[in-house]
């Protein structure tokens, strides 16, 4: 994989990047030029209508697909043309991952799910066990670590998967409308959480459609139509 010298200080960046996807006879463009670099420790939310390319980008931005055409540079690495393994890997290896829905594994401890990530990077166990205890320390779990997610409250259940999403030390975290699934007490502190992982120096994207919660980031961007709109600082 290459390296991009001029990636330093820059987690990710994309070059005239564009998706476009075949619906039938129809071709559908959910991003139709985007460029712009995300700095290493910077808070982001991308905003904006249904169908304006916002779950496109971060789905990019996670490996998770790749531009039609166009340059994404992630932590150094140019990944526009990998295949799904080397794909996979990048996920594992550079990228965190929160979504709406927890996505926690219900038969797991807490324990058991912050470790997953390095599960399979293939860690030590005693190595691996002590990360994910310091871990859910950091997240206010340590109490937490033996009982499944079923024990847990919604806001618990999303604090055992940024944990998670930190087990890998990964150079961006991205977050797929966090909050979506809970209460406006639960909200605040999630966010809180969210905002002083970031002043500690991690890398967060975020997908929100709630103007109040993209006010915690430092940067909003604005989609529509497949393009950026807006940038506010």
């Amino acid at each position: 994989m290459m390296q991009s010298p001029s990636s330093n200080g820059v987690a990710a960046y994309l070059n005239d990047v564009h998706k476009i996807y075949q619906m039938g006879m129809q071709e559908v463009k959910a991003l139709a030029g985007v460029s712009i670099s995300f700095e290493t420790g910077s808070f982001w939310a991308i905003l904006g209508p249904s169908g304006s390319g916002k779950s496109t980008l971060l789905n990019l931005l996670g490996c998770l697909d790749r531009p039609t055409k166009g340059t994404y540079v992630l932590n150094g690495h140019d990944v526009s043309t990998l295949d799904d393994d080397d794909l996979s890997d990048m996920r594992l290896r550079h990228l965190g991952f929160i979504f709406q829905s927890f996505n926690l594994i219900p038969q797991s401890t807490v324990e058991e799910n912050i470790q997953l990530p390095l599960y399979y990077q293939g860690w030590d166990p005693e190595e691996s066990a002590e990360r994910a205890r310091v871990l859910a320390r950091m997240v206010g779990l340590e109490d937490r670590l033996s009982h499944r997610p079923m024990e847990l409250s919604g806001g618990q259940q999303q604090r055992v998967a940024i944990a998670r999403a930190l087990a890998n030390d990964p150079a961006i975290l991205l977050a797929d409308e966090p909050t979506g699934n809970l209460d406006s007490h639960t909200t605040i502190e999630i966010m809180n959480l969210l905002r002083a992982l970031n002043q500690q120096g991690k890398t967060i994207i975020m997908v929100t459609h709630e103007r109040d919660i993209a006010e915690y980031a430092k940067h909003r961007l604005y989609m529509r139509d497949g393009l950026i709109e807006t940038i506010e600082s």
